[in-house]
């Protein structure tokens, strides 16, 4: 099959391109380089086709999502306390480009697989998320991704083939400190023996799935006959920001006791999925734990 990747030199999207080159795929990918980088590909860079393109740029976009299977929309800017500060720059890429991804697969009749996000679900209650729960963002780009759903749900009316993926926090080898992560940045720091961070008094759930397999359920997703969807990405399983930079302490060995701080803005206080959904629809479901992963890593 013909896949293009958009952000494919990000991290998510050069995890995906490497699996789809893996299972025997032509792969195009598309990046502006703003925040991915050609390293992320490098061993891969002589079996794709590369193009450096903006995915507000609708003409040059034009020119290459024809004659193709599918596309893994990918291309977001994700960091949430920069999109106070860039609320019109994050809504033209994430909403405004992401519209040129769903007119082009409308006009040439190809599915599309996108990066969604929890954080359109905001604040809530009742946990675990369901995929039926109020959409209510509480930061900017939180809003660009639920106007990123809207379209969605315009474009399936007309027709066009897209399922988007609802992912949690997503960790794993590669990922930039910018770009997510808690995770990362508790190891970042304990690997100077400095204590991790916390912001707020870490009572704050998350649900933390492995790129790995965020990557397979995009694929499957793809893959399968499922035309239109919204779907929870994650594991299911529950973790505090409190239990888990002493659950990264304990398995460094290091004897540090967690500095906090003042909370974030627009920082969600409990997120955690309902993968049933996932499961059933795509006959996916996450394998990396999470300590694991986190044991792994720290003896590199």
């Amino acid at each position: 099959m013909k896949y293009v990747v958009t952000g494919g030199a990000g991290f998510v999207g050069s995890y995906l391109v490497k699996l789809l080159v893996d299972e025997g795929h032509s792969v195009i990918v598309i990046d502006n380089l703003v925040k991915g980088t050609k390293a992320n590909l490098e061993s891969i860079l002589d079996k794709i086709e590369f193009h450096q393109i903006d995915i507000r740029d609708y003409e040059s976009l034009k020119n290459i999502l024809k004659n193709i299977d599918g596309v893994f929309h990918q291309a977001a800017l994700t960091v949430v306390q920069d999109s106070f500060d860039k609320p019109e720059e994050y809504s033209e890429v994430n909403v405004s480009g992401t519209e040129n991804i769903f007119k082009l697969a409308n006009e040439n009749n190809f599915k599309v697989v996108y990066a969604s996000s929890s954080s359109v679900y905001g604040h809530q209650n009742i946990m675990p998320i369901t995929e039926n729960a109020n959409r209510n963002p509480i930061n900017p780009y939180g809003q660009t991704k639920l106007d990123g759903e809207y379209l969605f749900e315009k474009y399936s009316k007309m027709g066009t083939k897209i399922i988007g993926l609802r992912y949690f926090n997503i960790f794993g080898n590669g990922q930039t400190l910018e770009y997510a992560g808690v995770i990362t940045k508790f190891l970042d720091r304990i690997k100077q023996n400095e204590a991790p961070l916390i912001f707020g008094n870490g009572s704050q759930i998350r649900d933390f799935i492995y790129v790995g397999d965020v990557v397979m359920a995009n694929l499957l997703s793809m893959m399968s006959d499922v035309s239109n969807l919204l779907v929870n990405i994650g594991t299911g399983k529950a973790i505090t920001i409190l239990e888990l930079a002493n659950m990264v302490v304990e398995v460094s060995g290091l004897e540090l006791k967690p500095i906090f701080q003042d909370p974030l803005q627009g920082d969600i206080e409990k997120s955690h999925a309902d993968i049933s959904l996932a499961i059933e629809s795509f006959k996916w479901k996450p394998k990396k734990d999470l300590k694991e992963w986190l044991s792994e890593t720290l003896k590199k």
